[in-house]
């Protein structure tokens, strides 16, 4: 797949994540904790040519896709998408999941020192909310060991370094498979991505959520989406469960809840679903430009985003 492709394939998979409703997080139902979709979507445009370079490597790739995120939001909207995409992009389309995920394991294998220390200048410069120290393999100080290695040392804790120490397994164990289910059943992706998020909501805590307001905090509100991610999971017409959705997405947006990981991993999922779908690339004005036209979906305004959006 040329890097064209890659690009596009790429900008589909953020443009559908926005397009999903997905309580506590920003989409074009909402804007949330102090940021609209648009940021987003400027996001996506100005960081997809670095993610997809054939003449960097992978740390060299993150570090640029972060530093055109800040230059064009000034803020991190996307740091766990570049993390967990990048090594997604490395690896390229596939026959299957399986195959992808061979490809990707290699990909990260080779990610050595040097590739470590890039990802390490992308994390400092994104600065994501709630990073702490570690007594091993900190952020803050070099790089002593491949990019791997260094990850698993944080996996118990967060789990998008938890996917760099075990191939991916939650995306390819688990998240794609009831992606592909959900879009078998309503053939909406929309729909099938907003229950994705929720699925993963409701089985893992957020790691995002834990290092803002600690590990209870996320392991209360995985108990409180389980049982949600259940019933859109099991409704013959998910829309008609927009307005509880909804309610649900004021409530934690209020408490300043972000489970901003589960959003990551979700985009993550539908960009691998494309990666090893033979479909072809959903039709998009400026595709071929890697530019990211307006959703063609009603942008609701609230209190924060009517001033936000104009």
């Amino acid at each position: 797949m040329s890097a064209r492709r890659l690009r596009a394939a790429y900008l589909e998979a953020c443009r559908l994540d926005l397009a999903a409703l997905k309580p506590g997080n920003v989409g074009w139902h909402a804007s949330g904790h102090g940021m609209a979709p648009r940021d987003f979507l400027l996001s996506a445009r100005v960081s997809a040519a670095a993610l997809t370079r054939r003449d960097a490597g992978l740390g060299e790739r993150i570090e640029a896709a972060v530093a055109a995120t800040r230059a064009a939001v000034g803020c991190n909207t996307n740091l766990g998408i570049l993390l967990l995409c990048a090594p997604l992009l490395e690896a390229g389309p596939a026959e299957g999941p399986e195959p992808l995920r061979r490809r990707l394991r290699a990909a990260l294998a080779r990610c050595g020192v040097a590739e470590c220390e890039a990802v390490y200048r992308a994390i400092r410069q994104a600065a994501p909310g709630g990073l702490g120290r570690s007594p091993r393999h900190d952020v803050h100080g070099p790089a002593r060991a491949g990019l791997v290695t260094a990850m698993a040392a944080a996996a118990a804790r967060d789990r998008i370094a938890r996917q760099y120490a075990t191939g991916f397994a939650d995306l390819f164990g688990y998240a794609l498979p009831r992606l592909r289910r959900h879009l078998a059943r309503w053939g909406d992706r929309a729909w099938a991505a907003s229950a994705l998020y929720l699925d993963l909501l409701g089985r893992y805590p957020d790691s995002h959520v834990a290092r803002r307001h600690g590990a209870a905090a996320a392991e209360r509100l995985r108990r409180r989406m389980a049982p949600r991610a259940r019933a859109l999971a099991a409704s013959t017409r998910p829309a008609a469960r927009r307005a509880r959705l909804l309610a649900l997405d004021r409530t934690l947006k209020k408490s300043g809840i972000n489970p901003g990981t589960t959003a990551d991993l979700t985009v993550a999922t539908l960009l691998a679903e494309r990666l090893t779908s033979r479909r072809r690339p959903i039709p998009t004005p400026g595709r071929e430009t890697g530019e990211v036209p307006a959703p063609a979906v009603p942008r609701p305004l609230n209190e924060r985003g009517a001033r936000q959006w104009q």
